[in-house]
């Protein structure tokens, strides 16, 4: 992000008279740092096609490929800018830059090394200067093999030479956080004398607004995004950051606002995938799934990342919404590992948990679970719940010995067992080995944990029934009473609860027949009779003498 004094001193150096050709290659620089990629992009191009000798051309193509994070692009057009112009300094920084970040120390020290070789026999102030900014840029803010000391005697240097430069105290801001990143202070004084030399500085104020952010004072850094898009309402990492801020405040709705406004600014492919990711995480799934197919209507041919978020977008959608939501979400995490695969690409928990739920709900239980397992196994705290969705798995397979496993180490995460975990594995006990004490023991504790939940108690009955199967004890009385005074008489004869009430209601009869109360046994067989006329428990005992 270069300001314009040094473009034009860079394209003074180059001999360009042509005022037009500045202007254009400017505000093909505004729109990159404006993140409009793909119209900086065709502007680069014209450039190029223009002018195809002209170093700079190539670089701030370059520069453009680099900040949308397309490295192989970007290495293409500094590496053709050092080859036309060989002794223009920014391509061969671009060149190392690209290295560094890929992880190759030695390619990236040999052209940054050449790059400053070259700017050190420079006589113009403000170009030598830029290319000690851009080194240390490179020294700064690479992932991997950062040299900040040197990155700061490259920006000192670049001081002496350009003091009146406000990139200068941006980018030696950006520095002193790297150093000590828990103390912003000296950062904001150098991003405070950037925007003094510049009051229309909107790249400053940005920057203190995300250090605000960055210690979770979201009302200041608000305040300076809001300044920031006041002088600027052109300016689109603005409503970026303030998207990015509202998400980060579970402030769905005016998030997905500022991305709106952001599109409206930059209505490119890469701004339409980043809005698909936003409405990701304010989780409008539905919407998640029409802005990406709009993306893949025009290009097929996306970032795996967008079909990772795709897949992720099918299975929170459920096939309530999409009767095909889970096999389109399993096609499209197929595809994002076949995407990534062989390519070193860092992997993370949740694709391992999306594709096994996917499977899971298309058939592949088995090989669903495999690939939930290792979603735990990658992060065994942050991911311990899924346990349960293993044991939910095995349940609806029907291998009981499998869901009592899961749920028994679900019971070890922070959060313990819920309603529905008790529910499942109090089943899994029921129907697998028939252990109906810990049976009891698990729906007791969903009895507490939902009290005016009548299945509870139904099952709680069922579990004592069997218990105590020739009602010695009458074991399972107080719990089918529960569950039945918990009902309402018209909830009786609905899917849910039509089979358990007959049940409770035969055994509760039965029980009051054997007491001799033929009055309680006839209001509890009557029920059952309402609720099916062919039972023949309720025959019986309507025919008996105690029931007429």
């Amino acid at each position: 992000m270069i300001m314009r004094n040094f473009v034009l001193a860079g394209l003074a150096i180059a001999s360009v008279s042509v005022n037009g050709v500045a202007q254009t290659l400017q505000e093909a620089i505004t729109k990159t740092d404006n993140e409009r990629f793909e119209a900086a992009s065709a502007d680069f191009k014209s450039l190029v096609a223009k002018e195809p000798t002209k170093g700079d051309n190539y670089f701030y193509f370059g520069e453009n490929y680099f900040k949308n994070e397309n490295l192989d692009s970007a290495l293409i057009m500094y590496k053709k800018g050092a080859e036309v112009s060989p002794m223009y300094t920014l391509n061969h920084i671009g060149i190392g830059k690209v290295y560094l970040y890929q992880g190759k120390e030695a390619d990236a020290n040999t052209n940054l090394f050449k790059g400053k070789t070259l700017a050190e026999d420079k006589t113009n102030k403000p170009v030598k200067a830029l290319s000690y900014l851009k080194l240390a840029e490179a020294y700064t803010k690479a992932p991997m093999y950062k040299n900040l000391p040197e990155a700061m005697k490259l920006i000192t240097e670049a001081s002496k030479l350009d003091g009146k430069n406000p990139e200068v105290y941006l980018l030696w801001g950006d520095a002193l956080l790297e150093q000590n990143p828990t103390d912003g202070g000296p950062a904001i004084k150098q991003y405070d004398k950037a925007f003094e030399l510049d009051k229309k500085n909107v790249k400053a104020i940005l920057r203190k607004g995300k250090l605000y952010e960055r210690g979770r004072n979201y009302t200041e850094a608000l305040k300076y995004y809001k300044d920031a898009e006041a002088i600027d309402d052109k300016f689109a990492p603005a409503y970026r950051e303030k998207a990015e801020l509202f998400n980060s405040a579970s402030r769905f709705k005016e998030s997905v606002e500022n991305w709106k406004k952001y599109l409206e600014l930059n209505n490119s492919e890469s701004a339409r995938v980043r809005m698909a990711y936003a409405l990701y995480k304010a989780k409008q799934f539905q919407d998640v799934v029409f802005e990406i197919d709009q993306i893949m209507t025009k290009d097929a041919n996306q970032s795996p990342k967008l079909f990772r978020v795709l897949g992720y977008s099918y299975y929170e959608i459920t096939d309530k919404t999409d009767k095909e939501a889970y096999k389109k979400g399993l096609n499209a995490m197929n595809t994002f590992f076949e995407k990534t695969a062989g390519k070193d690409f860092k992997y993370i928990p949740d694709d391992y948990k999306y594709k096994g739920l996917l499977m899971s709900k298309t058939g592949q239980d088995s090989l669903g679970v495999i690939e939930i397992e290792t979603a735990i196994k990658l992060d065994s705290v942050a991911n311990c719940e899924l346990w349960g969705d293993i044991g939910k798995i095995w349940v609806k397979a029907k291998r009981y010995d499998k869901a009592i496993a899961a749920y028994n180490n679900k019971s070890k995460c922070t959060k313990g067992l819920t309603g529905q975990d008790n529910y499942d594995m109090g089943r899994a006990y029921y129907y697998g080995p028939k252990d109906m004490v810990n049976a009891d023991t698990c729906f007791s504790r969903l009895t507490k944990a939902s009290p005016t939940y009548p299945i509870g108690f139904f099952w709680r009955g069922k579990a004592n029934l069997q218990m105590d199967p020739k009602n010695e004890k009458w074991l399972a009385k107080p719990h089918f009473e529960a569950a039945l005074a918990l009902l309402k008489v018209e909830e009786r004869s609905t899917a849910s609860y039509k089979a358990n009430v007959i049940e409770a209601c035969e055994y509760l009869g039965y029980y009051f027949l054997k007491q001799k109360d033929n009055a309680k046994a006839k209001e509890y067989f009557g029920i059952v009779r309402d609720l099916d006329a062919n039972n023949k428990k309720a025959k019986d005992f309507f025919a008996s003498p105690e029931g007429k």
